[in-house]
């Protein structure tokens, strides 16, 4: 079944629709089946990842002398496309890429070798620590804190809304080293989870959607982290370290967007062909083709637009403002295609066994995380 509203995506090649079919496989048999399991379990299997490791998929796009895939942005999205395709919400492979990604570009040559192999064999899954009880989007506002001793640092604080927190072994964890020094005070430390006594992990939080993906409270009562964990080496470098590498951050949930879109488009169109009213197809009914009209047509430039932005994530030359207006635009579309095809399910789409009904409850983070939408505009206003 062919998701992709434009057909063949311009950055597409042989090799990766050759790699595209391996991942559709991976995820029919490794992921799709266990879904409501895991969403009741609120985290996924641990095999998972290690599953995902062999199979190359946790860092396509890092080196491979680093342990990665040696793949370029195009493999990453692919393995996010088709995690899209089939409703996954518990598999935290985007965030675990993402801080793959703050070691290749941020980190020591030290930390690269240290972490990059663990993380793409699957020893390790990786997390990051931003949102507090009372700091969100506003990183500035963040309050725990990190001070220096002569065998590392003592972390103290709490973090909430942490997605693989449950399963976390590495957190990149955004502290105050300097609270007098405003943003100049942030630095990201490199924690390990595994016997640390300081670090403790909380509930697995009750979501509205989402529910197989373990997103937890972190709490830091003198946790440890090593002298050399410092991502990068030196200390406040943080908040520039968060500016240069949330567009990727973004593209990604752009990416992720689109593939929902798409399939909600799909499961409508098969449902509005079989169900019957009044003596015809639902898709038969010129209010239904309209909506369907107004929806293909929508995925269809959303999907001209996020493979642009994946052609110049590849190329290197993705910027702030192109992915905070992909991250907002296709947020805002996905949450919007998503109920009013709920609305031509009927009361089928209220139904969580129904698939766009569990679409519906998983869209609506995507407006809140990775940034607000409000931020999002404020940057894209401020380029103006």
């Amino acid at each position: 079944m062919e998701m992709n509203v434009c057909g063949t995506s311009p950055w597409m090649t042989a090799e990766l629709e050759g790699f595209r079919d391996s991942v559709r496989r991976f995820v029919a048999s490794e992921v799709a089946p266990h879904q409501q399991r895991w969403r009741e379990q609120q985290h996924v299997d641990r095999a998972l990842w290690h599953k995902g490791g062999a199979m190359g998929i946790l860092c396509a796009d890092i080196p491979e002398q680093y342990g990665g895939s040696d793949g370029s942005f195009a493999h990453q999205a692919i393995v996010f496309e088709e995690l899209g395709y089939v409703g996954d919400m518990a598999f935290g492979i985007h965030v675990h890429a993402i801080v793959a990604h703050y070691l290749l570009n941020q980190g020591t040559e030290a930390q690269k070798l240290k972490y990059l192999p663990r993380l793409a064999s699957g020893e390790m899954v990786a997390a990051i620590a931003m949102s507090e009880p009372g700091a969100g989007s506003d990183l500035k506002g963040i309050r725990t804190s990190a001070v220096k001793t002569a065998d590392g640092y003592k972390v103290n604080g709490s973090k909430t809304f942490i997605s693989n927190g449950y399963l976390a072994d590495l957190v990149v964890v955004v502290v105050k080293t300097d609270a007098e020094a405003g943003a100049k005070g942030v630095s990201l430390l490199l924690m390990e989870t595994k016997d640390n006594p300081g670090f403790r992990v909380g509930r697995i939080l009750e979501k509205v959607g989402q529910k197989g993906q373990d997103t937890c409270e972190l709490f830091f009562d003198d946790a440890h982290v090593a002298l050399d964990n410092v991502l990068g080496g030196v200390e406040g470098q943080g908040f520039a370290q968060l500016m240069t590498e949330l567009p990727y951050e973004r593209t990604i949930l752009g990416v992720a967007g689109v593939a929902a879109i798409e399939r909600a488009l799909r499961l409508t169109v098969d449902h509005t062909r079989e169900r019957r009213a009044f003596g015809q197809a639902l898709i038969e009914m010129q209010n239904t083709r309209f909506v369907l009209a107004e929806i293909k047509t929508e995925a269809t430039i959303a999907r001209v637009f996020i493979d642009r932005c994946i052609i110049d994530t590849i190329k290197g030359r993705m910027d702030t403002v192109t992915a905070s207006m992909a991250k907002y635009w296709i947020s805002d579309l996905q949450c919007k295609v998503i109920d009013q095809c709920v609305q031509l399910f009927g009361g089928y789409g209220y139904m969580l066994e129904y698939p766009i009904a569990q679409m519906y409850v998983d869209a609506r983070v995507q407006r809140i995380y990775g940034g607000a939408n409000e931020i999002m505009k404020e940057i894209i206003a401020r380029s103006l």
